[in-house]
């Protein structure tokens, strides 16, 4: 239950996700500062521990609500917030809130299903809305939000509609740790020439597996100097924008997430000749949580 706490004098919002957590104090005139950066993932809890990190949280920060958005309501976390199923609108996220302990919150996740279609988010449903409360997104049209798993969502009417994962990122991570491409993927990826090349590569062609080998190919074979991490990242991110604007409509794609990783894929879908406009993903964190205790007061 959200309890007696007013949330309109302020509130703590945590972003607890797998292998970090972080923490930001809402103020009620709704100014922000964070509070907390660590690596206290929900796997690193020892069972039981979540009421004893909420108490530590409270002690340090004051007796403030406190809503939970990421992993920690997964199966994995303190308790599982079921997913809402899409199309799921801002009501209907704030309507399946689980609540642990007196005004503790744990944000849902959002599914969808069609047939065999199946996909899950948790986490995100938090900066959509976020970006959507503020104007900064589209209740209609295309959405994409980089990361580990990269999604792209379609909004309907204010509501998130149908949407699919793509592991881009977790390909591009398990390439530079494990195989024959660790050596060639070390260097710092940049939107350079080698990374323009390797979206348009991405995007015109269905070869992803067997580009990739080509970079250690054309390195043994001394086919020329490359920046290969440029390259197979690009390589990576035009064959997921080629899935997402094959999923999406037309018009501009909204970009949230790690400022670094949108300009990528901004690049990307310039080279594919959409426009595309950039949000910060912790910006619209706090745009999210501050429209969900909206709802709660």
């Amino acid at each position: 239950m959200a309890g007696d706490f007013r949330w309109q004098d302020g509130f703590i919002a945590v972003d607890w996700g797998t292998t970090n957590r972080r923490a930001w104090m809402v103020e009620a005139d709704g100014r922000t500062h964070e509070i907390l950066d660590d690596e206290l993932g929900v796997l690193k809890v020892e069972n039981g521990g979540f009421p004893v990190e909420i108490a530590a949280i409270r002690k340090r920060h004051g007796d403030k609500p406190i809503l939970l958005g990421g992993m920690i309501g997964s199966n994995r976390g303190w308790i599982e917030a079921p997913y809402v199923a899409a199309p799921a609108s801002l009501d209907g996220i704030v309507a399946s809130i689980r609540w642990p302990e007196e005004a503790v919150g744990i944000v849902p996740g959002v599914s969808y299903r069609n047939g065999r279609d199946a996909d899950v988010m948790r986490g995100e449903e938090v900066q959509i809305f976020g970006a959507l409360a503020e104007g900064l997104a589209p209740r209609d049209g295309l959405l994409c939000h980089p990361g580990t798993h990269a999604k792209w969502v379609r909004m309907e009417g204010g509501a998130i509609g149908p949407f699919r994962s793509v592991m881009t990122g977790e390909l591009f991570s398990t390439l530079s740790r494990h195989g024959i491409l660790i050596d060639r993927l070390q260097d710092k990826v940049s939107a350079n020439d080698d990374f323009r090349a390797g979206a348009e590569h991405g995007l015109a062609h269905d070869d992803l597996t067997a580009e990739l080998f080509s970079i250690r190919a054309r390195y043994l074979l001394g086919a020329g100097e490359c920046d290969n991490a440029s390259y197979a990242s690009g390589l990576l991110i035009g064959a997921d924008v080629r899935i997402g604007l094959a999923f999406g409509g037309g018009g501009p794609v909204a970009l949230i997430g790690r400022p670094d990783l949108t300009a990528l894929y901004a690049e990307a879908l310039k080279l594919a000749g959409r426009d595309a406009s950039r949000i910060d993903g912790e910006h619209a964190f706090l745009l999210g949580a501050r429209a969900i205790a909206e709802r709660l007061r």
